[in-house]
């Protein structure tokens, strides 16, 4: 078994870093992970990481894009001093007893276990998060946290706790990479590879993810952006527009008068949307009853949420699940 050695600490070796790939993840998660360590290597003129792709069984698996990845099988892993778990999609299946069974397995091998967008699913249907602090993707939070209660979990775009690595998606993957890099290797060489991409800012592993009120629309129209952000947390009981608007210290026609010029529609309409856009989400990324969904996005009554539904898509929730 590896020492307990935290990955994110100074040191010169390189990393050797296992990237267990699963059928439908999408490639910028992937990215996200391979081409700072790819830069970082380049930049430093030596190899200060190393890589094995991976995936669950002898078979390529195939990414959001289409474009198949072939790796070793997990079982025939080498000794690697962490495993990053990048997934996307159709979490359910592929949490076979086989694949689970083998990352318990690796979880005594390595120095640190880290879940990518939807690789934070993977690890904590195998138990590997109990205990710990954990974030996924923003839209599967809250599902996230009733599911596994045993998991601390997070809104930040990354969370390190100890052995354990979790982020939100692609952008904070980044993010923890370049962290990464940084506690690694320093500074200058962080920023090096910042710079490659041309990606700025950085942000901080506790910048919350968010939906709809990126840094921009923070500093430009910090009240609807803030408003913003408490919609995206009651969608399943939302509140009313003029409590929206106390709460942001606005009244609702000064409320709707910034959303206006912020995003050219109103407080009522885009939280609306909001609400249909994540119930047409849980419809097509979940096998959850229609009178969930509807609950789950704030609606009492199952007509009122079909009608809406209707509306905003051009189908009902199980024409669009057919159709998929």
């Amino acid at each position: 078994m590896k020492s307990a050695k935290n990955i994110f600490g100074p040191e010169s070796a390189p990393l050797h870093v296992g990237v267990l790939v699963l059928d439908s993840c999408n490639m910028l998660s992937l990215s996200a992970v391979l081409d700072p360590m790819r830069a970082a290597n380049r930049r430093a003129a030596r190899d200060v990481f190393r890589w094995t792709l991976l995936t669950p069984d002898a078979c390529p698996v195939t990414l959001t894009a289409g474009l198949p990845v072939t790796g070793l099988p997990l079982i025939e892993a080498p000794e690697m001093d962490a495993l990053f778990v990048v997934a996307g999609f159709q979490l359910e299946e592929q949490s076979t007893p086989a694949l689970l069974t083998g990352l318990r397995r690796q979880a005594t091998r390595v120095q640190t276990l880290a879940g990518i967008d939807g690789g934070s699913w993977i690890l904590a249907r195998a138990g590997l998060l109990n205990g710990h602090k954990a974030t996924t993707h923003w839209e599967d939070l809250e599902r996230f946290a009733q599911e596994f209660p045993e998991i601390d979990a997070q809104r930040d775009r990354y969370v390190i706790d100890g052995q354990r690595t979790t982020t939100g998606g692609a952008s904070p993957a980044l993010d923890m990479m370049l962290h990464l890099i940084r506690a690694r290797h320093g500074e200058a060489l962080a920023m090096r590879v910042a710079a490659a991409f041309i990606y700025d800012p950085v942000h901080a592993g506790d910048a919350p993810q968010s939906l709809a009120s990126p840094a921009r629309l923070r500093a430009r129209a910090p009240k609807v952006a803030r408003a913003i952000r408490m919609m995206e947390q009651h969608l399943d009981d939302p509140p009313r527009i003029a409590q929206l608007a106390a709460q942001v210290g606005l009244t609702p026609r000064h409320l709707e008068t910034r959303f206006r010029a912020a995003l050219g529609t109103t407080p009522g309409a885009f939280f609306l949307n909001l609400r249909l856009s994540e119930a047409r989400r849980l419809a097509l990324d979940t096998s959850q009853p229609v009178a969930q969904i509807a609950l789950a996005t704030g609606f009492n009554s199952q007509a009122a949420f079909a009608r809406a539904f209707k509306q905003a898509h051009g189908q009902s929730v199980s024409a669009l699940r057919r159709g998929r």
